[in-house]
């Protein structure tokens, strides 16, 4: 049968490096399951020359557009297919169009790794009725100072968020705004307020830019819109349907917590029960949600229970379950909208 070899991205974060290969080999399943043409039928960590892979074998031979998939896993630098005792380098085609220091110039306290957060999307992707490489539309209702978003824009995605924290909505106006100017890529920006009955109820941007003058002329062109207003409010600034995918990492209880007007507590329970059914409004049939949660704030099972009750139908994906501090352990779980 043939065998493959992936070798593994070294994670600036020692803590989550250490789970690597066991998130990867779970997120590699997902993949199997779920969008490669060939079944995966099993994957371990291997150590060649002293440095850690995830090998596997498949039914059938990878073609290139399983390659091309598989060049997106999280923590995966390189795949190879394996000859003996030999590792034939395979071409990888990754989605990523923008420069990575998109994702990982941002340095601030609570930041979630890029790792992770390209992880939860992935699998959440994989959950809906569209492929990773088609072009979708992404919401993050909790999304910080846009780690998720701009992981979003390297796919080539349009990227939508909202957060209730002034300071982050501002940090990622300056970040992004800046970052565009820098790479000198055409774009149009704009912070707008957002008024309803003359009452300030959140400020807007928007922002669409091209990769070049040539692909803004013919429509090829990417959105970008961060609101300022607590998540429970997403509908007043977001039409209901409008999302293909919705990733949210909840507060963890520790650096994180809702904050505003909704008088809502640390807890990620108590958010996720008020804040589901609204963001489930926004997703459109065929797509999915992805949450990731400090399981020290409540049990799968119950968010399992919040997620069914608002029409979504959760997916069974095993073993992401990670420590990332004594007071965290991370966790996700992920749900389909049926069409």
């Amino acid at each position: 049968m043939p065998r493959y070899a992936l070798l593994i991205l070294p994670a600036f974060n020692r803590v989550y490096g250490e789970s690597s290969v066991r998130l990867t080999r779970s997120e590699l399943a997902v993949f199997g399951a779920q969008a490669l043409r060939g079944e995966v039928l099993g994957s371990e960590e291997t150590t060649i020359g002293g440095v850690p892979y995830v090998t596997f074998e498949t039914a059938e031979p990878l073609t290139q557009p399983d390659i091309a998939l598989l060049s997106n896993l999280s923590s995966v630098y390189a795949i190879f297919g394996i000859e003996g005792e030999l590792l034939r380098p395979l071409h990888m085609q990754s989605l990523d169009r923008l420069s990575s220091d998109l994702i990982t110039i941002q340095k601030y306290a609570g930041k979630t790794n890029e790792h992770f957060t390209k992880l939860l999307l992935n699998v959440t992707i994989l959950a809906g009725d569209k492929g990773l490489d088609e072009r979708l539309s992404v919401f993050d209702p909790l999304c910080g100072r846009g780690t998720t978003l701009n992981q979003a824009l390297m796919y080539g995605y349009d990227a939508y968020g909202i957060d209730v924290d002034g300071k982050d909505f501002e940090a990622y106006t300056g970040f992004i705004k800046a970052w565009l100017r820098n790479k000198r890529l055409k774009h149009t920006a704009e912070t707008v307020p957002v008024r309803r009955e003359r009452a300030l109820v959140g400020r807007r941007l928007n922002i669409t830019f091209g990769l070049s003058k040539e692909a803004i002329k013919a429509g090829d062109v990417q959105h970008l819109t961060m609101v300022n207003a607590d998540t429970l409010k997403s509908r007043e600034f977001f039409k209901p349907r409008s999302f293909d995918v919705l990733v949210a990492d909840a507060p963890y209880g520790v650096q994180h917590g809702s904050k505003g007007g909704s008088g809502l507590s640390r807890s990620p329970l108590e958010l996720l029960r008020q804040a589901v059914p609204v963001w489930a409004g926004l997703l459109r049939p065929g797509g999915a949600m992805g949450i990731a949660w400090n399981t020290y704030g409540g049990k799968s099972s119950d968010l399992a229970e919040i997620l069914t009750a608002a029409g979504l139908q959760v997916m069974d994906y095993p073993d992401f379950e990670h420590w990332v501090d004594q007071a965290i352990v991370r966790d996700i779980i992920v749900a389909h909208k049926p069409a």
